[in-house]
């Protein structure tokens, strides 16, 4: 499937007519109901897919596109429908009702869950990656990361379509920001770039390091932003993955300078400690609490928050030194 998606969309929906279009888009179910029952090998395959299918709309192509093919979009919906019910299979029942009504309550219930949660100060950063992790763990650590940090403006770009007022102005914000406030040599991916080259990674190396559970926060990234009818949920994941990120980033930053690592590769998460810390906060007073007199959007970004905090435990148990041998 993913050779088809550089053929024209034409080509793509004429070859897949018919018998082969109900014999791939059974295969895709077939994929999806194994990864539900716990194959991993098919929830690479799931997250791979639905990675390179978000790649027509993320990437700009360098040849033939699939993109606008009404069989890539039948197969995507499959994925994505498949990818949300196993997340929110993972939410704790009843935990969504339990959120207040008053939005200042409901802001601190949000951050008391969030402080709760297993992942919140997860052993993979306060330990592994600060105390023992090696210059080899470090490099396999940015390639992961790569899938929500490495392109977090286009994220923001994604999301902001649609919005107004005090929200649109808090994203723009974070968003030049993460421009570099318009000084080339401080965009943030450009910065975040600088640490490929201190470790030599190539896109074929990025491409193919990439594991299930990386894959899958940065599909739920992008099924996020792109979708505006989960413009809440992208409220929630992407104002969660700010708030949490200074505190991950400190330890990063401990990690590198005890191996003596190259000073322009870490300038990244010393830049993101003290921004994400500010933007998190203008997330929440401008973006969350505007919308939590709605009770759609209540549980909508709470829902979004609980992926974010679910989906990184997953990745970050993968991670863990025990469990990785």
């Amino acid at each position: 499937m993913c050779a088809c998606l550089g053929s024209a969309p034409e080509k793509v929906d004429s070859a897949l007519s018919g018998s082969e279009r109900s014999r791939v888009l059974g295969e895709v179910a077939d994929i999806n109901a194994a990864a539900a029952a716990g194959d991993s090998g098919a929830l690479y395959a799931q997250q791979y897919l639905l990675d390179r299918i978000y790649q027509l709309y993320t990437k700009i192509p360098r040849q033939q596109s699939a993109e606008g093919s009404v069989v890539v979009y039948e197969i995507a919906r499959l994925l994505e429908t498949a990818t949300a019910a196993a997340q929110d299979r993972l939410i704790e029942p009843g935990l969504l009702e339990e959120a207040p009504t008053e939005p200042r309550e409901y802001l601190s219930w949000l951050k008391n869950t969030a402080r709760n949660h297993r992942v919140y100060k997860h052993p993979y950063y306060h330990e592994f990656i600060r105390n023992t992790a090696t210059e080899s763990d470090l490099r396999n650590y940015v390639m992961q990361e790569s899938v929500v940090d490495g392109r977090f403006d286009d994220l923001l770009a994604m999301m902001q379509v649609g919005t107004a007022g005090a929200a649109k102005m808090e994203i723009a914000a974070n968003f030049w920001d993460e421009m570099g406030n318009g000084d080339h040599a401080q965009v943030h991916t450009h910065l975040f770039n600088k640490i490929y080259e201190v470790f030599d990674i190539s896109e074929d190396e990025l491409d193919r390091s990439l594991t299930a559970t990386s894959l899958l926060n940065g599909n739920l990234a992008v099924m996020l932003c792109r979708h505006r009818s989960m413009y809440p949920e992208a409220v929630g994941f992407l104002g969660m993955t700010e708030w949490m990120a200074p505190d991950r980033f400190v330890q990063v930053v401990h990690a590198w300078e005890r191996l003596g690592l190259p000073e322009v590769g870490i300038t990244y998460h010393r830049l993101h400690i003290t921004i994400d810390s500010q933007h998190a906060q203008g997330w929440f007073h401008n973006v969350v609490l505007p919308a939590a007199g709605s009770a759609h959007m209540r549980r909508a970004i709470a829902r979004g928050i609980l992926w974010r905090l679910n989906s990184s435990a997953a990745y970050l148990d993968e991670r863990m030194p025990s469990v990785a041998s």
